[in-house]
């Protein structure tokens, strides 16, 4: 695996609060260049950027094995002090303990294991990761019906449940993350979840249906990009708004005696904000909530403070759920999104989401998730507005990948049952709308011209040994008091890539803005995107020169 010389720099504190860097020589060898409107990566006509939901790469790629040769930084590769698990006083477990219904001991499985030291009175699992589909198989009735809540599960074959090989959901939440992250040790994923030992399970990579899909007959060419990291530590909410936006937002009614001044978190001395099986706080003063933790006398130094929505938030803009929690608008004009910036340069553009049309209806199905529309939360995309007409529904991206007629960049957001969200999604039927999306944009007129980034927006509690991005980690990159967070899955697939390969690159969900920014001539929207690495090196690693056509 390649290793990159780095070097630091500070930047002052911004919409972004950059508090740190460490860039490898090159990562702005495509430096902005405003006004020029050229292709993607100089060769591609179209971009197209499909966001997948909630799964770290080793929870889902973990066993790709090699590409041309070259090997995928995997679960073979993973030492034991960043895999091996430990309590809140940091002893090792000996067992982990299950509280999703299909791996809980002693039934259904036996209990071989015991860790009552440790808070682990019965399990099948010992203290390392185990492979999900040999306990929950792709065809087990094991997902609830579309909507209803299963906390912990549905038991296989129980009544109300459906096929598809479900897990329950685990927590991913801001604060959580970082203490599971354990400054880079990776080692506080069980302790720090509301799914403990869950979060060790992974899955069987080459069982996927976008692993058969790459390496069967006729596939397009693919780069795995194995140092990916999603950009901000926490759930999707957030990192939906990295991906447009490159920043927190502002909570703009939290400040004292506004409407919204009692959605701040409260965090104890570890950085944690509320109880789970396996951690107390050391405080009783805890709140996880939608906002960070207020800044002032009593706040933990250690973690991000002030008025940034970080957890999920509803929009005020329709559609929303009915809560009344809402998000004041973003104003466009103080912090832009990448939207913003394609519509003034005059670059085609649209984001897709699987159910928009009805959701904008006022029907929304019942898996249909307002907060991954991140820019449905700016005032420019509001009813009415100019920007409204770049959210569009996935059915249209469908017809125009099949026409020929993809805008110059594309964001597709799968809707809820089809984007492989544990806890209420099926993941391999989640795989096989992902393949058939691919082909569509492979098959179509358009698609030797089209580059396709295929990402997940954050891990979804999920275990992964590879250390983001941060003070003191060696893993070296752009990070800030925001993030990147876990590693997450991440293909770049054309059908007019040279040949496969593997790119040991450190990005985050942000190098897809710098991406788009640097190809097309637009100005940063914060010193993330400004200074991370954009995908041509993903390009080199097919043997692409980024300047020019594939064969």
């Amino acid at each position: 695996m390649r290793r990159r010389q780095v070097v630091h720099a500070a930047l002052a504190a911004s919409a972004t609060a950059v508090i740190g860097l460490g860039m490898a020589p090159g990562v702005l060898a495509n430096p902005p260049q405003h006004g020029r409107h050229g292709p993607i990566l100089g060769r591609y006509k179209h971009l197209v950027v499909i966001y997948e939901e909630n799964h770290s790469f080793d929870n889902l790629y973990g066993r790709w094995g090699t590409v041309d040769g070259e090997r995928v930084d995997g679960l073979r590769d993973a030492d034991r002090s960043h895999t091996a698990q430990v309590t809140q006083d940091g002893k090792r477990y000996t067992c982990l303990p299950q509280n999703d219904v299909n791996l809980t001991s002693p039934s259904p499985l036996p209990t071989t294991c015991v860790d009552a030291a440790n808070g682990v009175p019965a399990s099948y699992f010992r203290n390392k990761p185990f492979t999900i589909d040999s306990y929950i198989p792709a065809n087990a009735r094991t997902c609830p019906a579309p909507g209803v809540a299963a906390t912990n599960g549905v038991l296989a074959n129980s009544a109300g449940s459906e096929p598809g090989g479900c897990t329950r959901d685990l927590a991913h939440r801001f604060y959580q993350e970082q203490y599971q992250i354990d400054g880079g040790r990776q080692d506080r994923y069980v302790t720090g979840s509301d799914a403990v030992g869950l979060t060790m399970g992974v899955y069987d990579t080459r069982s996927l249906p976008i692993y058969k899909y790459l390496h069967g007959a006729e596939a397009p060419h693919y780069v795995i990009a194995d140092h990916f990291f999603q950009a901000a530590f926490g759930g999707s909410f957030l990192n939906h708004q990295f991906l447009v936006a490159a920043r927190a937002p502002i909570d703009t009614s939290a400040g004292a005696g506004g409407p919204d001044a009692n959605l701040h978190s409260v965090v104890d001395a570890d950085g944690f904000p509320t109880t789970y099986p396996l951690y107390k706080p050391t405080t009783t003063a805890v709140r996880d909530a939608q906002l960070t933790q207020a800044c002032g006398p009593t706040a933990n130094p250690t973690v991000a403070c002030g008025d940034y929505a970080i957890n999920t938030i509803q929009p005020t803009n329709a559609p929303h759920s009915s809560s009344t929690t809402r998000l004041p608008l973003i104003d466009d004009a103080k912090y832009p999104n990448i939207g913003d910036r394609l519509s003034a340069a005059g670059v085609s553009w649209n984001w897709y989401s699987g159910g928009w049309d009805d959701a904008e209806a006022g029907h929304a199905g019942p898996l249909f998730q307002y907060h991954h529309q991140p820019l449905n939360y700016f005032a420019a995309y509001s009813p009415g507005q100019p920007g409204r007409a770049h959210l569009q529904d996935e059915t249209k991206f469908i017809a125009a990948a099949t026409k020929g007629m993809l805008p110059t960049v594309s964001f597709v957001k799968p809707y809820g049952a089809e984007n492989e969200h544990p806890g209420y999604a099926s993941e391999p039927d989640g795989s096989d709308h992902l393949v058939d999306l691919l082909k569509t944009i492979e098959n179509g007129p358009a698609g030797k011209d089209t580059l396709v980034m295929v990402t997940y927006d954050e891990f979804g509690g999920q275990w992964d040994h590879i250390s983001p991005p941060g003070k003191g980690s060696p893993t070296r990159g752009v990070y800030d008091q925001f993030g990147p967070g876990t590693r997450v899955p991440a293909l770049v697939i054309s059908r007019s890539l040279p040949h496969s390969g593997v790119d040991h690159t450190v990005y985050d969900t942000t190098s897809i803005l710098a991406t788009i920014e640097r190809s097309l001539g637009l100005k940063p929207l914060t010193s993330r995107d400004a200074h991370v690495a954009d995908l041509s090196g993903a390009l080199r690693s097919a043997g692409a020169q980024p300047g020019r056509r594939g064969n």
